[in-house]
């Protein structure tokens, strides 16, 4: 990219010695490779089966092959530019296979490394690894649980890639776990409609089912569960791709050697995936046999059982130490087993078994204010206790409140009304008492209410709910954002039982003046008339063919007002025009706070693969870029970078004989960056289990100038700016509430908010 600057490393901070989870590539062929095509008629969809019918062939194109299902890469050429063959299934059908050259690839070759990749997940399969979905995993050290009727496996496996990088090529590994559930989506169907409270026994299967993801052994891929098919079952016909018409039943037999033993089960409906970029063509919907789906995850019963998550977090959640001694027994194991280590010096193909040392930077943390003192967060990355007396920033009065609780629900809502009370003051928040309002406890009583009650002076409502039923939340929110936009605080009844209510009260009132339009602190960057933006995608949980993306922008020199709109569009269209009016709306926000416009827009956009840059680049950053040339020619500057939270990298510090996290600030700009790329990853935020894991931020656009100690000091102040936590977090805060902003309309209200709540935080 044009931008890429010769020298992307920064030197601010103090400098660490690390270590990653990255194994140099010390040997790789040095020969020139054969690509061919590989075609099957008719055609052959399991993977596994076009393996096994190339295989008949060996003989004719040897041992040092490797094979993706529908390419076949070769150390030497064959004697004709296309062959054809003949295979035959175990049901003595013969398959043609048709094998042409494609091109040859040199030692240097990017396409080379995808093979190379294919290869290594060959050694797991030599050390009886299992593949489920993308990543291998070993029955031997699974874990057993049973819990509410449930029995759970966890499995230990690993995640693997094989990418060049600044100086090296290196193979990436890290633990992953499996947790799978010793049920089908049939049995899951029986047990729910078994335990049904409802009269709609359908509806309530469909509800707890949606959204569950399922995995099928018989290709080892997984699947979401977008609806359920009650009119067709097993039984049923379908047309195949030559146009004749199979039952699902033969169709899984012939296919997959499946036997479907129950007939009359409703079928799974999982919407078709969309190909990468942001642009594509949506595949027909798959449909799934119940018997034939594991169920993977939990179970809102097992996420509420307190003493099983603290048990799966043991074994999931590795400690930096446990996660150094399992990589490096998985590291001792390839180069000791002897299948394996034939099957990589059969491409002269092998790995450092020491972890790569990485420099890094740890940047000072921001210098926050809040009433009138100046903080910083502690070696944890939080500033909790350093603020519990000081006022608020900026503190907006509440003089016009409601509170709506259930009959069972009285003494909760006295108590969250009397913390209220006194917690407010020290903030500076200058407070009337609200009105309380008893309700019956349903969702229809609840909105009943807040039609007979709600005003245009109204300021805000607290809603105290029984428990944590959905669909109760879903109706008050979406009717509060939008049919009657006031902000709203939802509060379950057991919350307020706790015995440290009055914190969670404390931490109430803070989201409560956000939401009204207030600042809880402001941090200090150097940076002058800079709006800084944050875009995030959710899928609609309703409809997966809707796609939500969340834009929020600062709309003041401080970084303390915001600027959100949602835009709803199909899944895979551009975002193009839809920017152009969220950042005309926003712009205009900043323009009344701050007479002036803003010089430089800083746009952080999460959600978007390796894959999908290109597009990224043509169709959101450079057209942003020109329609800001069209407001003011002269004055704007643009950069534009992708966050990655979804990564397998992880950096260790040593101590002694011990590892640990990288403190938070940690920066890393070298080794294990791009060439291609302006990039560096950010440890910003403390975990207290497990092993953290560092962002990857990516500067694909750049008309501003940033310098590497620029961006990276700016993004990790952002870090510092979300207000639901006295804490770093680990994306830039315009990011994460793009994230909110999203995750609330596509799981709760499924329409775009009523704009007359863009100036306020309302979805924290």
């Amino acid at each position: 990219m044009k931008h890429v600057k010769d020298s992307k490393t920064g030197s601010e901070g103090t400098v660490v010695q690390l270590l990653a989870n990255h194994f140099r590539v010390i040997s790789r062929p040095q020969w020139v490779a054969y690509k061919y095509n590989v075609d099957y008629k008719p055609d052959i969809e399991d993977g596994n089966l076009r393996t096994i019918l190339l295989d008949q062939h060996r003989r004719k194109f040897g041992e040092r092959h490797i094979f993706d299902g529908n390419s076949l890469l070769l150390s030497r050429p064959l004697k004709e530019r296309r062959v054809e063959w003949l295979s035959t299934t175990k049901d003595k059908n013969i398959v043609k296979i048709t094998v042409e050259f494609s091109k040859e690839l040199t030692p240097t070759s990017p396409d080379c490394l995808r093979y190379y990749n294919i290869l290594f997940r060959r050694t797991f399969k030599l050390l009886d690894f299992e593949q489920v979905g993308r990543n291998y995993y070993t029955k031997k050290k699974a874990i057993q649980l049973y819990r509410h009727g449930t029995s759970l496996e966890i499995w230990l496996g690993y995640v693997t890639s094989i990418l060049q990088y600044e100086n090296s090529i290196t193979l990436c590994a890290d633990v992953s776990h499996k947790l799978l559930r010793i049920e089908t989506a049939y049995d899951f169907i029986k047990r729910t409609s078994a335990q049904a409270q409802t009269g709609n026994i359908r509806e309530e299967v469909t509800n707890k089912l949606i959204g569950s993801i399922v995995l099928t052994k018989y290709n080892n891929k997984t699947y979401r569960v977008d609806d359920i098919d009650w009119k067709q079952n097993p039984e049923d016909t379908f047309n195949k791709s030559d146009g004749s018409k199979i039952t699902y039943i033969d169709y899984y037999r012939q296919q997959h050697k499946e036997i479907v033993t129950v007939k009359k089960q409703p079928l799974l409906v999982s919407q078709g995936r969309w190909k990468k970029g942001l642009t594509g063509t949506q595949r027909e919907p798959i449909l799934l046999i119940p018997q034939l789906c594991h169920m993977t995850g939990l179970t809102d019963e097992i996420r509420k059982d307190y003493s099983i998550m603290k048990e799966l977090a043991k074994h999931t959640r590795l400690s930096p130490r446990r996660r150094h001694h399992t990589l490096k027994e998985f590291i001792n194991t390839l180069q000791d087993n002897k299948k394996v280590r034939e099957l990589l010096q059969l491409w002269d193909l092998k790995f450092d078994t020491n972890f790569l040392s990485v420099p890094g930077r740890v940047l000072k943390n921001a210098n926050i204010v809040q009433g009138r003192r100046m903080v910083k967060a502690n070696s944890q990355g939080d500033w909790s206790r350093e603020i519990r007396e000081l006022p608020l920033l900026n503190a907006m009065p509440l003089h016009s409140w409601l509170i709506l609780y259930s009959r069972s629900s009285h003494r909760e809502a006295m108590t969250l009304k009397g913390h209220l009370q006194s917690v407010t003051a020290p903030m500076g928040i200058t407070m009337k008492p609200a009105e309380m309002i008893e309700v019956d406890g349903d969702a229809n009583s609840y909105i009943d209410t807040l039609r007979k009650y709600t005003r245009p002076t109204l300021q805000m409502v607290i809603c105290i709910l029984p428990n944590d039923d959905k669909r109760r939340y879903d109706s008050i929110k979406r009717y509060l954002c939008t049919k009657c936009p006031i902000p709203s605080q939802c509060v379950v009844k057991k919350t307020l039982e706790k015995v440290q209510a009055r914190t969670i009260v404390t931490k109430i009132a803070q989201q409560m003046n956000c939401k009204m339009g207030g600042a809880l602190w402001k941090v200090e960057t150097d940076v002058q008339r800079t709006m800084f933006v944050g875009i995030d995608c959710f899928h609609d949980i309703v409809n997966r063919q809707k796609s939500i993306a969340g834009f929020v922008a600062s709309t003041n020199a401080e970084l303390t007002k915001w600027y959100s709109q949602c835009v709803i569009q199909k899944t895979g269209e551009e975002l193009v025009k839809e920017l152009e009016i969220c950042l005309k709306a926003a712009l205009d926000v900043w323009c009344k706070n701050e007479s002036s416009m803003p010089h430089s827009v800083i746009v952080y956009r999460d959600g978007v693969g390796d894959g999908q840059l290109q597009a990224l680049l043509d169709h959101e950053a450079k057209k942003m870029s020109t329609y800001l040339k069209t407001i003011s020619p002269n004055n704007f500057t643009l950069a534009f970078i992708v966050v990655k939270k979804r990564i397998n990298t992880r950096f260790f510090l040593k101590h002694g004989s011990n590892f640990q996290n990288p403190p938070p600030g940690t920066v890393i700009d070298v080794e294990l960056t791009r060439n291609e790329w302006y990039d560096f990853f950010i440890v910003s935020q403390s975990v207290q289990d497990g092993t953290v894991t560092p962002t990857h931020y990516n500067v694909i656009y750049d008309t501003i100038g940033l310098s590497p100690d620029t961006v990276q000091r700016l993004t990790y102040c952002l870090c510092h700016m979300y207000y639901n936590l006295p804490g770093i977090i680990r994306v830039p805060a315009p990011c994460h509430y793009a994230h909110k902003l999203a995750y609330l309309v596509g799981q709760s209200i499924h329409q775009e908010p009523n704009r007359s709540l863009s100036t306020r935080l309302f979805y924290l």
